[in-house]
């Protein structure tokens, strides 16, 4: 109850912030930027007093406070002027959101609640197949920030700082240290943010669209269920192999349609394999399509008041979603060209806006990537030169003809897109074209990951748009087709091609399940979090699912390399170390003191990972818990 009155309580200061700033915007906007910014703030404002009085209560108590002077503070800077009341065009977009937000936000609460940590009758832990693989990471941050002095340091990798946007998980830390357990403070704030980032599409393609509230809703089901033309290859010759590739989508592991590296389909569905199991990328949809909204309106409109709400928006994203800001530079790089080209009488004011935009971001955005994105990427070796994303994989030459690839990625709305840019001048949305060539050109050409499927991460904010293009062509050609009496018959076939594949995808999903923590893993992670010390350091083998760092939150030396390898850490060295000590401890006893490990902790997974010296450990240091299938030993290494 306390988590979500603190939620509630942040929620309601944004929204009283935006009515004073924004009371010309539409209630419907003003609602849901004010939810944005509310959760907004308690990400940040929690994490920004941490650095006085660590992540701890004291921490939150003290966020509270300063949100209530921000709240005063935007009162007494308020705009004057009437605030702008329902209309019957409001009325109308809010009944096409509801028909498509409120389905998808059940689903998403379904699929939060049976993909994070599920509680089985046995006392295990499940998970889905989309979160099978990214979910241990994100709990190791969830439950080691607890307490934890900042800034942050890296649970899964000894001597190593947090260079990971990290605030989308901090927010489930807040909710796990006012009173709601582990799962729960994973699935609330995780359906809150899917339910905003519906929302703010839908009202990001009402801003660009207008009143047409058809378009709308069908560029919010191209988007969340896309997928590509995927579903062709499960779907050919189905009856000779009695439907077997049907029926392995639901059975397989990552079989689905939208994701088929093999066949080189790699456009995933959103819901399934991005916003379920990428809580940072979720966390930066959530915050930074607010953003977009605010770009737009804020150059159509010529408002300087929005340029700086914008400007303060932007600098806070580095730490939620790196990639969502990076797009958002990009696409802003861009749309400020297409508006110098379309508004020229207004070129000083699109300047002066464009300047202040970009001195407050490097003055408060800069200082976190330089110590979060550049450590990651410039410095771990993994920017570089690839054309044409993981077509070209390894710069090995391309798998697939260049349209083709992205036709059977993106799907059919990618056709109409680009007969939409070819309108866009005479549609009046080329400022927007020019923001998402802004992002386009850098994904197809620069890597930023030692994942070269990462970029996927600035190509759906482009898509975001370019489905926005799409619903707007495809309903100029329902309307040039007025009278054929088959137009709906063809409509409704193009809407059943693009969404098949990512329709599939979410379908495995809600039949999905794997178990991720026994029964066992289980009672030693409650164990370890009840009766050793926060700062605890523990010896473990390199598996993902490991309940030492992520259902207790403890430092381990050396985690899975699923995680650190792609962080673009130097890890070798501890996994060595680690390896040498669990098979010959007697050889490198030194080990534990090297690190100051407190405990050393095996399990099957040791022991299948290693040849455990268990006769050595059970001699030479104190056996101070043991199930069935793990034993946990303590070196003594800092007592006295």
């Amino acid at each position: 109850m306390a988590a979500i009155l603190y939620t509630l309580l942040f929620l309601m200061g944004g929204a009283a912030i935006i009515r004073t700033q924004l009371p010309g915007k539409s209630p419907l906007v003003r609602a849901f930027l004010g939810l944005a910014l509310g959760l907004l703030l308690q990400m940040q404002l929690p994490a920004l007093c941490a650095n006085l009085f660590d992540f701890t209560l004291k921490a939150h108590y003290v966020a509270a406070v300063i949100l209530l002077a921000l709240v005063g503070v935007s009162f007494a800077l308020r705009d004057t002027r009437d605030t702008k009341k329902m209309t019957d065009e409001d009325r109308k977009l809010l009944c096409t959101m509801i028909v498509i937000i409120v389905p998808l936000t059940v689903l998403s609460a379904y699929l939060q609640y049976t993909h994070m940590l599920m509680p089985a009758s046995d006392g295990s832990y499940w998970c889905g197949q989309s979160t099978y693989g990214d979910l241990c990471m994100h709990l190791s941050f969830i439950t080691s920030m607890r307490d934890m002095p900042f800034p942050p340091t890296y649970n899964l990798l000894y001597g190593t700082g947090l260079n990971y946007p990290y605030l989308a998980d901090s927010l489930s830390t807040t909710m796990m240290m006012l009173g709601m357990n582990i799962q729960m403070a994973v699935v609330f704030p995780g359906t809150l943010l899917m339910a905003l980032t519906y929302a703010g599409y839908m009202l990001l393609a009402h801003q660009v669209l207008g009143g047409r509230h058809k378009a709308v809703a069908a560029a919010a089901l191209l988007f969340f269920f896309n997928g590509g033309l995927g579903f062709l290859y499960d779907f050919d010759m189905m009856g000779r192999d009695h439907f077997q590739k049907i029926s392995e989508i639901f059975t397989g592991y990552y079989k689905t349609p939208a994701n088929q590296p093999d066949l080189n389909l790699r456009f995933s569905n959103v819901i399934a394999d991005l916003l379920i199991p990428q809580r940072a990328l979720m966390g930066g949809w959530a915050m930074g399509i607010p953003a977009l909204m605010l770009l737009i309106s804020s150059m159509r409109e010529k408002s300087m008041r929005q340029t700086i709400l914008l400007s303060l928006w932007a600098s806070c994203l580095p730490l939620v979603h790196t990639h969502t800001f990076l797009a958002l530079g990009l696409f802003s790089g861009g749309y400020v060209i297409g508006r110098l080209i379309v508004d020229t009488d207004d070129w000083k004011g699109i300047l002066a806006r464009a300047g202040v935009y970009l001195g407050v971001v490097l003055v408060l955005a800069l200082p976190q990537v330089l110590g979060n994105a550049v450590k990651q990427t410039v410095e771990g070796g993994s920017l570089r030169f690839q054309f044409n994303w993981v077509n070209n994989s390894g710069g090995r030459g391309m798998i697939d003809g260049y349209l083709w690839f992205w036709i059977k990625n993106a799907g059919l709305p990618f056709i109409l897109m680009i007969l939409a840019v070819l309108e866009s001048r005479r549609r009046g949305y080329l400022d927007i074209v020019m923001g998402m060539a802004g992002i386009f050109v850098i994904a197809e050409t620069i890597l930023f990951q030692p994942n070269e499927y990462d970029n996927n991460k600035l190509f759906y904010i482009w898509y975001m748009f370019a489905v926005i293009l799409a619903a707007d062509y495809g309903s100029i050609l329902m309307q040039r087709m007025a009278g054929l009496r088959g137009r709906y018959v063809l409509c409704a076939l193009f809407m059943a091609v693009s969404m098949m594949s990512g329709a599939l995808s979410i379908a495995r999903e809600t039949v999905s399940g794997y178990q991720l923590f026994s029964r066992t893993a289980v009672e030693a992670g409650k164990w370890i979090d009840e009766n050793t010390e926060k700062d605890a350091i523990f010896m473990t083998g390199q598996q993902h699912i490991n309940p030492v760092c992520s259902l207790a939150g403890r430092q381990i030396i050396c985690g899975s390399d699923l995680y650190v390898f792609f962080h673009g850490l130097d890890y070798r060295e501890h996994a060595d170390n680690c390896q040498r000590f669990y098979e010959f401890p007697a050889q490198h006893s030194y080990v534990p003191d090297l690190y100051g490990a407190d405990y050393i902790y095996v399990s099957d997974y040791e022991r299948s990972e290693f040849a455990v010296d268990l006769d050595y450990l059970d001699e030479h240091y104190e056996l101070v818990y043991q199930n069935p299938d793990v034993r946990i030993y303590k070196t003594g290494i800092n007592e006295g």
